[in-house]
C-alpha cells in the first residue's frame, strides 16, 4: 500500500492522506481517503478520462466541487504512475 501526501485544504475540509493499494495479479486499484470516508475500486483498463469522470463523480458526493477535482486530478495521476 501506497500513502500520498495530497495536502489539500478548502473551508473546513482538510485532506492530507491518500491510501492507494495496487493488486497487479487481478489488476485493480482500491484508492481510500479516510477524512471523507470515502473509498472506490478500478480496474486497469479504465482510460485516463473515465477514471477521473468516475472519481470526480464520486468524490463530489462527499466533499465540494472544487475538491473533487483536484483530488480526482491526483488520484488519477498516481494511479497510472503506478
Amino acid at each position: 500500500m501506497k500513502i500520498r501526501k495530497a495536502n489539500i485544504t478548502f473551508d473546513d475540509v482538510n485532506i492530507e492522506n491518500v491510501y492507494i493499494y495496487e493488486n497487479k495479479k487481478e489488476e485493480y486499484t482500491l484508492v481510500a481517503i479516510p477524512q471523507i470516508q470515502w473509498s472506490t475500486i478500478f480496474d486497469y483498463n479504465m482510460s485516463y478520462e473515465e477514471l477521473y469522470s468516475e472519481l470526480f463523480q464520486s468524490i463530489e458526493l462527499r466533499t465540494s466541487k472544487k475538491i473533487a477535482e483536484q483530488l480526482a486530478k491526483k488520484i488519477t495521476y498516481w494511479s497510472r504512475e503506478m
